[in-house]
């Protein structure tokens, strides 16, 4: 019998091929091309996230720079400032008449060459001697095993507790009954033999306590001794430690006040920061312009010991620990 139902659109041959078709096309009923493009549309917007999210990052540290960079902004331009124009009651930031007249004042009335001469050469000795006297003794705390070494560390530690405050009457009367008064021996030997070089001390422990032994067993293996594998294997390899080391040791002794103030008394024999407190004017008073003329001349070592050395500065912090 002959059905009399015409069929639909549902039965029709590849009806259902065709009503697929539209669906597997794209996504939302988007164009045969969406589903190619959606992952670039993706793609750049995380590229313009991440893009916006460093440019909030920059800003955001110009920002917290602001307060470390601006006095030192302040102390370069007022550097060419007159006394008049810093004391004024609404400040400028940059000088509406710059001039150099207090640089030369710096070197006119005291006698800053040779003083800026005594920090350098005094930083620069005990630098090196501390180096040399923390990397030996950070060696033999880490890898020598002797009777009472946990101890004996744990003593020398102690000296990062004490004030040099405490210790300064103490010494200024053996110094005194040496004979070095106003000289420059206490400023160099009590830096590289005394407790400021407790922190390099341990700086170098750490570091030599991540050394492989390994490293050691094949030095023996080639003929050296204790002394030969520290000089030639050990030391070599400490490079980030001692950059660390050495900025930190240079910036304690380019900046040390108390010192200088009790043991030295000729100007000719003073550093940095103590003839920094000489330039006043006949009533006492601070001449501005050129005492930060002078500070500003004092900064550039500083600086440039920084930016020359501050990738392994942070290196070595990494290695040996520190945060």
């Amino acid at each position: 019998m002959k059905s009399d139902v015409m069929p639909g659109p549902a039965t029709l041959p590849g009806a259902d091929a065709d009503a697929a078709r539209p669906a597997a096309s794209g996504r939302g009923g988007e164009g045969p091309d969406g589903g190619r493009h959606a992952p670039a549309r993706r793609d750049r917007a995380a590229r313009s996230r991440r893009r916006w999210g460093r440019w909030a990052l920059v800003a955001l540290l110009v920002v917290l720079s602001i307060p470390f960079v601006f006095p030192t902004w302040w102390m370069a331009t007022s550097s060419l400032k007159p006394m008049s124009e810093i004391l004024r009651a609404v400040p400028t930031l940059w000088p509406q008449d710059p001039s150099f007249a207090a640089y030369g004042d710096v070197f006119r009335l005291q006698p800053f060459a040779q003083q800026y001469w005594n920090s350098l050469y005094i930083a620069a000795l005990v630098t090196v001697g501390t180096i040399l006297v923390s990397s030996m003794a950070g060696y033999a705390f880490a890898r020598i095993r002797f009777p009472g070494a946990n101890a004996l560390f744990l003593l020398v530690l102690v000296g990062l507790l004490v004030p040099s405050e405490v210790t300064i009457v103490p010494l200024f009367r053996m110094v005194n009954s040496l004979g070095l008064i106003d000289t420059h021996w206490p400023l160099v030997v009590i830096p590289i033999l005394g407790a400021p070089s407790v922190l390099a001390t341990f700086i170098m422990r750490q570091f030599f306590l991540g050394l492989p032994g390994e490293l050691e067993e094949a030095g023996r293996m080639d003929g050296l001794g204790r002394w030969g594998i520290f000089w030639r294997i050990a030391f070599p390899l400490s490079r980030s430690a001692i950059s660390a080391v050495a900025i930190f040791t240079f910036l304690k002794s380019w900046n040390l006040y108390l010192e200088p103030i009790v043991y030295l008394s000729s100007k000719d024999r003073f550093t940095l920061p103590q003839a920094l407190t000489q330039y006043v004017d006949a009533y006492g008073g601070p001449m501005w312009n050129v005492q930060l003329a002078a500070t500003t001349l004092t900064v550039l070592p500083v600086l440039a010991v920084f930016l020359v050395a501050q990738k392994q500065f942070v290196q070595g912090l990494a290695h040996t620990g520190l945060k």
